[in-house]
């Protein structure tokens, strides 16, 4: 079929005398992406601030023009899924998407698990797939072709809290750790990353619990903590395993002198637990304050204006909508490289991506993840504020929280 297209395409294109871009399902003048997103179950917080980062893309590029492919502008469009937040009902749609509704082009779901199953389906079809949630580093061993993503890999997440921990003591080896993690692929690989950094130092690890799978509960995990006292609390669930943890760490009044936790801002634990979240440090993928830029978001600070301005409900904007809305420019860009909506010849002009964003610098290993963006660490203030932390002494230690 797509050799027939390609022939189609030629045929027209000396017929006319014109340069002509390979055929596809493109109707009209709209560029329709395809995604299996979580709008409900467990991921369902996280999906929306994903969705909502892929549309507001797709309405500051259409604002902008759109997309140009052989002289003329298309513009984008989104067309999802809702997965349940269950990888098999992901992996289905995904293949609903490319099998009957003709999608050519994939945005990613949210998280590791979510793209852990849909990566092989678009593998499967020669479907690009740009993702924008799914950090784990497991996604970048198999060797797929037609994966790639624009956010850092996940063992990176809190690696730097534990540093930051060791230079808190004179003898880091003697230093009390408590960990608290989901099991699902992201929080293992978060999980490596840490237990990585802890055999550096030496550090004592005292509690090692797996959250449950429906993350509503940590109490045990905590009767603990406030018995063994630990210097530091590592925890990893996504939003709602954030939230959970600073509701329970808040009834439970537990005082930890460190807790460093994902998905703080996507949880907006600030808001829910202003007093338990107080110090609390958080890694992100992105701040507003970086001092990055491009033509079409602007700076960093800009893209948060515009996104606020569009979404009034975020205090905080949280990291995963601003690296969704990447994922979509990186599809513009790689459209109008390749001149082309030939699937193969899109997917290489993804590979050849090196380019700068209001998100950070985007480029492409050869398996496929961004090797050109740092993680950040960010803590909590007493008024609700998040401040970049970049050494130990830009930390406020020990947390101070009034029980």
């Amino acid at each position: 079929m797509k050799l027939k297209k390609s022939l189609l395409a030629g045929c027209a294109a000396l017929a006319f005398g014109v340069a002509t871009p390979a055929l596809s399902n493109v109707v009209g003048d709209t560029i329709t992406l395809g995604s299996s997103i979580s709008l409900t179950g467990k991921y369902a917080t996280n999906g929306l601030h994903t969705q909502r980062g892929y549309d507001y893309a797709v309405q500051v590029i259409n604002d902008a023009g759109g997309v140009t492919v052989g002289g003329k502008s298309y513009k984008l469009a989104v067309k999802y899924y809702d997965d349940e937040s269950t990888p098999a009902r992901g992996a289905q749609l995904a293949e609903r998407l490319i099998q009957q509704d003709g999608i050519e082009y994939m945005l990613g779901p949210y998280s590791s698990g979510m793209t852990k199953a849909i990566a092989p389906v678009s593998e499967k079809f020669g479907v690009p797939m740009i993702e924008a949630e799914g950090a784990s580093r497991s996604l970048f061993t198999q060797g797929y072709k037609y994966l790639f993503a624009v956010l850092s890999t996940s063992e990176q997440y809190l690696a730097t809290a534990v540093d930051m921990a060791a230079a808190s003591s004179d003898d880091p080896s003697k230093i009390k750790v408590a960990l608290a993690f989901e099991g699902d692929p992201f929080s293992m690989d978060v999980r490596a990353g840490v237990v990585d950094k802890l055999n550096e130092y030496g550090m004592k690890v005292i509690i090692d619990d797996q959250l449950p799978a429906d993350l509503s509960d940590m109490s045990t995990t905590l009767t603990k903590a406030k018995a063994l006292k630990p210097d530091i609390l590592v925890i990893s669930g996504h939003s709602k395993g954030a939230a959970t943890a600073a509701r329970q760490i808040d009834e439970m009044k537990v005082n930890i002198p460190i807790i460093a936790m994902t998905h703080c801002e996507a949880a907006k634990v600030q808001e829910k637990f202003p007093n338990a979240s107080n110090g609390f440090l958080c890694p992100t993928q992105w701040v507003e304050t970086l001092s990055k830029s491009d033509p079409m978001f602007g700076s960093a600070s800009d893209w948060n204006s515009g996104f606020k301005a569009a979404h009034p409900s975020y205090s905080s904007v949280p990291y995963q909508s601003a690296q969704a809305s990447a994922a979509v420019y990186v599809w513009k860009e790689a459209f109008e490289a390749a001149n082309s909506f030939d699937q193969d010849a899109v997917r290489d002009a993804i590979s050849a991506v090196e380019m700068e964003t209001f998100y950070g610098d985007i480029k492409f290993s050869e398996n496929g993840n961004n090797v050109a963006k740092p993680m950040f660490m960010r803590q909590i203030g007493s008024d609700g504020s998040y401040s970049l932390v970049e050494q130990f002494s830009d930390l406020v230690f020990p947390r101070k929280v009034d029980y």
